[in-house]
């Protein structure tokens, strides 16, 4: 059983530097997919915030014994309006989509699937798979873009060194490395690895909002502490993120950034919409297995049915400015 919090909470400080405030997003503990599901720590979408940036989903999950926790088995679920965005620090994730994508998913690889319009997938710890560690991220596509086709893509980026750290960028652009990897809005995302007692200033695009999910150890975001599985969040505005292991081991964050995507988004289930009508559609095209998600072969078993709408009408999800504005 996880230690992490179950409900969000908020902590407001100015930073050292005093350029930038810092609000503490706490995880939840969700089950992850049917009934073999396994825990995962969600810190994306919650109550205070729903997006930083189009990043709109942040699931952290590990290290798992897959021995213990049998692992992860998702059965072929769909999605429409968004991207998925894979990304492992131990094990493997077998991946089979309709677009006939069958692909492993590999620590320090990233793989980037196009919903749009919708497509469905599964997802599967490999038999090799001892230790399951990883976060997958959803990426809200705008509404020009929201039905584009089907789309995957992979990418392997290079640890580059820093002065007390490293980071692999996959998505954007940070400390002059820049991802290939196309997207729809300006994004950004790496992994920085902090050396013991380590810190370092690193120069960010102040027309976006960021996140810094703790992945392993303790760090401080400009002045205010981030335990371990916590996501501090930085409004506009910030021209460098003050990151600091306060540890004597090595941390690991996911950083996660962007320009805001100014639309508000209804989200159900594994669908990204606009209107309670929209997801209520898509719902009813998944149970009559409509061709709009095609099917995924190879997966022994059948898909997940799609759960039952709630009683009240699906509302928006708003993006609130942080309390200190």
């Amino acid at each position: 059983m996880s230690n992490v919090e179950t409900h969000p909470s908020e902590l407001i400080c100015e930073s050292t530097s005093g350029v930038a405030a810092v609000e503490v997003l706490d995880p939840r503990d969700v089950p992850l997919g049917g009934p073999r599901a396994m825990t995962v720590r969600r810190t994306l979408p919650q109550r205070s915030r729903s997006m930083i940036g189009a990043w709109c989903f942040a699931d952290h999950y590990g290290p798992d014994d897959v021995s213990v926790s049998g692992g992860m088995d998702v059965a072929p679920h769909p999605h429409t309006g968004l991207q998925t965005a894979s990304w492992l620090f131990s094990g493997e994730i077998e991946h089979r989509d309709s677009l006939g994508v069958h692909a492993v998913v590999r620590p320090g690889e990233l793989n980037l699937m196009t919903a749009g319009h919708g497509i469905c997938h599964s997802e599967v710890s490999t038999p090799e798979t001892t230790v399951l560690h990883g976060v997958q991220l959803w990426i809200a596509l705008p509404d020009a873009h929201r039905d584009a086709p089907r789309d995957f893509q992979h990418h392997v980026p290079e640890a580059v060194a820093l002065d007390g750290a490293s980071v692999r960028v996959f998505l954007g652009t940070v400390a002059g490395r820049t991802s290939p990897v196309r997207t729809f809005t300006p994004l950004l995302g790496a992994e920085l690895v902090l050396e013991p007692g380590a810190r370092l200033a690193l120069d960010v695009d102040a027309s976006f909002e960021h996140g810094v999910l703790v992945d392993v150890g303790a760090v401080e975001l400009g002045g205010t502490a981030l335990a371990r599985g916590t996501l501090g969040y930085v409004g506009l505005g910030a021209t460098a993120l003050h990151l600091a292991n306060v540890t004597d081991t090595a941390a690991r964050v996911v950083l996660l950034g962007g320009e805001p995507l100014g639309e508000d988004l209804v989200m159900w289930w594994n669908f990204v919409g606009r209107s309670h009508e929209e997801i209520a559609h898509f719902r009813d095209q998944w149970q009559a297995e409509s061709e709009r998600f095609g099917q995924v072969d190879g997966y022994p078993g059948p898909r997940l049915p799609a759960p039952p709408l709630p009683m009240g009408r699906l509302r928006p999800r708003g993006n609130p400015p942080p309390a200190w504005q």
